[in-house]
């Protein structure tokens, strides 16, 4: 078994992560039903390769996601830093120094209530009386308007090693905004040394890592903190490739700017990544300004200033482009009616990084829910993915181009399950019929769709049935937003790729850099030096920027050069 260690450092990064670990959650337990659907129960899926089996010291079996949480302190809700399977923190009365003679007076600030959806899981776990049962739509309803926090919607328990929160700030979430509000936080006190032992702890218990999966919220101080940190696991772990999600929520780009605020969001999205690009092997960029006015959720209703809602929708993209590195391996003449195509995380950097032009920027596209097959009005699954990277081309050419993309839960034309073989055949005569085909293309194909757990937001238009399936005209009678409760599992298509498209959003970075950070006199030079940049640090910058350019356009320097 290859066993792979999560990170989610910030707010955003956390909301997609609940979510993440959600569908794995309703993974597991619908694997375990006898009266299931097949295609749950016989998924082919190794969970442990996410997960970590251990014990509490009451000799309790517990099954916990292999995740370190970063977030700041307060950001956990209801939920103890400690999780809730693991009673080893006492709460017996306060310490003090035993020397001091004096009064001693205690403040506990007043914790956060349990929302509707936690009480429910409470409930069930302390098999209470059934006739006091919270209904399930209810759950619903209160969900849409109560979410607060990340952990208000997760249905998970962690490992007292999970969930860390960044203490002694003399700031609020509000103002840890930039890339210099968080320079320091990770070597300030022992948050460095905290942080890299709790990785220590996962990473070791691993009979052989097959990497990294880290998500930042790269909006604000959390890309310092996450830079920092993927310097230092670049050190310590040299060997082991780093898949790196920088994750944005869409409420950054709501907020009114001034050209002040304009010139600091420039720089700060130019450092932030330079610095994260630098310390992985492969890094794709997600978090659209607007998901409700996208390509993206043609089938889907998204409210762009509830976090709850878009990060939704980039968890179930995480968890379709990750299956392939959990998928059981077969061998080379081996076939399986519910997977092909597994392939480990160092795979997957090597054909998208290391082929061609050896770019490591890659773009996350997703088909949610992915189309069916056959039928009069067929689209392809590559016709059907539109990109979650911002700042991308539509349709640029480009002969290099390599691919890795994931189909899980496709469905036919009249709604049953299709064979891992049409799902292939009908990818690869799309390809044929039109003409244009990456230089290299990898295919995994899973029969298993997304489960729709019951805390998912109500996305759902009403042209999308039970099961995922697309619609001809809408369910009569409806809502215009469905839930969990009408729609059970969704066909999804995922793609990673390495593409010139992703040109733009690298020039932009680029130029920002040069324009507002490095130009004579430019108007963020001073902003620079707050944030704790050297000149020859700002150069360097400029310069990998400039090399990742490159390597997607060689002929870009003249231009860059007669500017």
């Amino acid at each position: 078994m290859k066993e792979i260690v999560t990170i989610q450092v910030g707010g955003y990064a956390n909301f997609i992560g609940s979510h993440f670990w959600n569908f794995q959650d309703d993974l597991l337990g619908l694997a375990d039903d006898p009266h299931g659907n097949e295609v749950f129960r016989n998924q082919s899926l190794d969970t442990d390769v996410l997960y970590r089996s251990g014990e509490t010291h009451q000799g309790v079996q517990t099954y916990t996601p292999r995740l370190l949480s970063i977030d700041l302190q307060g950001s956990l809700g209801s939920m103890s830093s400690h999780g809730s399977l693991y009673n080893d923190v006492s709460s017996s009365g306060p310490s003090y120094v035993q020397t001091w003679k004096g009064n001693v007076t205690r403040e506990v600030s007043e914790p956060h209530k349990k929302n509707l959806f936690l009480q429910s899981l409470y409930e069930g776990e302390q098999k209470v009386d059934p006739t006091k049962k919270i209904e399930d739509k209810d759950l619903v309803d209160s969900l849409q308007e109560d979410v607060q926090f990340w952990t208000d919607f997760s249905k998970v328990h962690y490992h007292p090693k999970s969930l860390y929160e960044i203490n002694g700030l003399s700031m609020d979430a509000n103002q840890f905004n930039n890339y210099g509000t968080g320079r320091d936080v990770f070597s300030e006190g022992s948050r460095g040394e905290e942080m890299s032992e709790r990785l220590r702890f996962f990473a070791e218990e691993c009979d052989h890592i097959q990497g990294i999966q880290f998500v930042v919220d790269d909006s604000g101080g959390f890309s310092s903190v996450a830079a920092d940190f993927l310097e230092n696991i670049a050190d310590d772990y040299a060997n082991i490739p780093v898949l790196l999600y920088s994750a944005r929520d869409p409420r950054h780009y709501m907020k009114p700017m001034n050209r002040e605020d304009s010139i600091s969001r420039a720089i700060h999205d130019a450092v932030t990544f330079s610095r994260l690009s630098s310390f992985c092997k492969l890094i794709a960029p997600i978090g659209l300004p607007s998901l409700s006015t996208s390509k993206v959720c043609s089938f889907l209703h998204i409210d762009d200033a509830k976090p709850f809602y878009s990060s939704a929708v980039y968890a179930a993209a995480l968890h379709s482009i990750s299956l392939p590195f959990r998928m059981a391996p077969l061998g080379p003449n081996a076939d399986s009616r519910y997977v092909a195509g597994a392939v480990d995380v160092n795979g997957i950097v090597q054909m998208l990084s290391g082929q061609g032009r050896q770019s490591m920027v890659a773009i996350l596209d997703v088909a949610m829910p992915a189309p069916l097959i056959g039928g009069a009005s067929q689209q392809s699954f590559q016709g059907s993915l539109n990109s979650l990277t911002p700042d991308v081309n539509e349709d640029a050419e480009d002969s290099y181009e390599v691919e890795s993309m994931t189909i899980h839960g496709a469905l036919r034309s009249g709604g049953n399950h299709a064979l891992i073989s049409e799902v292939k055949d009908s990818v690869t005569a799309a390809y044929e019929s039109s003409g244009k085909k990456p230089m290299f293309s990898h295919l995994s194909v899973a029969s298993c769709p997304l489960p729709v757990p019951l805390p998912f937001p109500s996305i759902f238009g009403n042209c999308v049935g039970q099961h995922g399936e697309l619609l001809g005209s809408p369910i009569p009678g409806s809502l215009p937003r469905r839930s969990s409760l009408d729609v059970h599992s969704v066909p999804m298509a995922a793609r990673l790729r390495s593409s010139n498209d992703v040109l733009p959003f690298l020039d932009k970075r680029l130029s920002n850099l040069r324009k507002f950070g490095m130009d004579r006199g430019a108007a963020g030079i001073g902003l620079l030096q707050n944030w704790g940049f050297a000149k020859e640090e700002v150069d360097e910058m400029g310069e990998s920027l400039s090399k990742l350019v490159l390597a997607l356009n060689p002929y870009s320097q003249d231009s860059s050069d007669s500017d």
